[in-house]
């Protein structure tokens, strides 16, 4: 098989021959590896390459202060996005994560949504991203759009969390505005992926904490789902071979119907300290692949390379040689896992199928 055709493979469960690495790391652990390889090369088994998406014409900063944030300060460091979102860090040890300022959190009117600058995408770029898919094509490699926060979290993120949960359980118009203005955005570029050739479009919203799911299922059923349906049914009717990855952290075990109705083929992470993965699998292996399970809350940073090797041995039994698992990280690498605990991963994803 070439490296597209396995990676595809494992996806359809239809048999495999090489498990393809994949996992990130926090800035310091970075270094740390890259120090490692430069004295002990490593070649990574990763079989699927990103393609850039479309542009998007968004509203700059300035604008953004001067009607959402007025009066407000930030601290130095604080950027606001194209959403108009800002982004205020935190301290230190918390490497990636912000406090966010809701431009939209004191809406009231429907008019207000529809006002609101938005980017605008557009598809020009699509000639162009189509090139890179065929270079990647051509050196057998498997190729992947990314647009993760989909629609529930970019439109939180503007709205506020509680704001638009108290919109969505209201039935308010302000969050079918907000939500179908969003769905839109990410329609015209789950389409262009597509269009572009893409094999793999990685989708994601999370709507799972750690012990729970973050609303009900009806309430997911009623808000999310058909616009999650909508975004994937968009991208299939340029490709309807394409792949959907799924994000979610945390515990989603009562929407995995739904994600499966709505079309979703690999959900991600699977995080082992939030589900089981055999009891998953069982369930629904046979109609859903998976993503993770090697967890970064507990055996990456405090087990020992031999825990790690034996967790990565572990969910790949289970998932059989159909494929059906891309067994990794579940997260983001922070700067407690020890260097050799990622050496460990990489060097069981290659001896498995050895």
């Amino acid at each position: 098989m070439t490296d597209r055709e396995n990676y595809l493979s494992i996806a359809r469960r239809t048999g495999y021959e090489r498990m393809p690495v994949s996992f990130s790391m926090c800035p310091s652990l970075a270094q740390k590896y890259n120090e490692y390889i430069k004295e002990h090369p490593i070649k990574l088994d990763l079989q699927c390459a990103d393609i850039g998406g479309i542009g998007a014409v968004c509203t700059d900063a300035d604008t953004f202060k001067k009607r959402y944030y007025a009066g407000k300060t930030f601290k130095p460091g604080t950027h606001i996005d194209g959403w108009g979102v800002a982004h205020e860090p935190g301290s230190a040890a918390a490497f990636h994560m912000t406090y966010m300022h809701h431009p939209m959190e004191s809406f009231d009117s429907v008019e207000q949504i529809l006002e609101y600058p938005m980017p605008v995408f557009d598809k020009t770029a699509v000639p162009e991203m189509k090139k890179q898919a065929e270079a990647h094509h051509a050196n057998g490699l498997a190729v992947m759009g990314g647009m993760q926060c989909t629609v529930w979290e970019t439109a939180w993120y503007m709205r506020g969390m509680e704001n638009l949960m108290c919109d969505m359980m209201a039935g308010d118009e302000m969050a079918t505005a907000l939500l179908d203005r969003v769905t839109d955005t990410a329609v015209m570029r789950a389409e262009a992926f597509a269009e572009a050739g893409a094999d793999v479009i990685f989708l994601g919203d999370d709507v799972g904490m750690q012990h729970t799911i973050m609303m009900s299922e009806s309430l997911y059923d009623e808000w999310l789902k058909p616009r999650l349906k909508r975004v994937i049914d968009a991208a299939r009717a340029y490709n309807p071979d394409v792949v959907i990855f799924y994000h979610s952290c945390g515990r989603v075990t009562e929407l995995i119907p739904h994600l499966i109705e709505a079309g979703v083929d690999v959900l991600d992470p699977v995080q082992p300290e939030c589900m089981d993965f055999r009891e998953l699998h069982d369930k629904y292996g046979d109609r859903l692949s998976f993503h993770g399970t090697i967890g970064t809350q507990s055996v990456m940073p405090f087990g020992t390379p031999e825990d790690v090797r034996r967790e990565v041995y572990k969910n790949l039994d289970i998932a059989g040689r159909e494929g059906g698992l891309y067994v990794c990280p579940t997260h983001l690498l922070e700067p407690e896992v020890p260097l050799e605990n990622v050496l460990a991963y990489i060097q069981a994803c290659a001896d498995y199928t050895r």
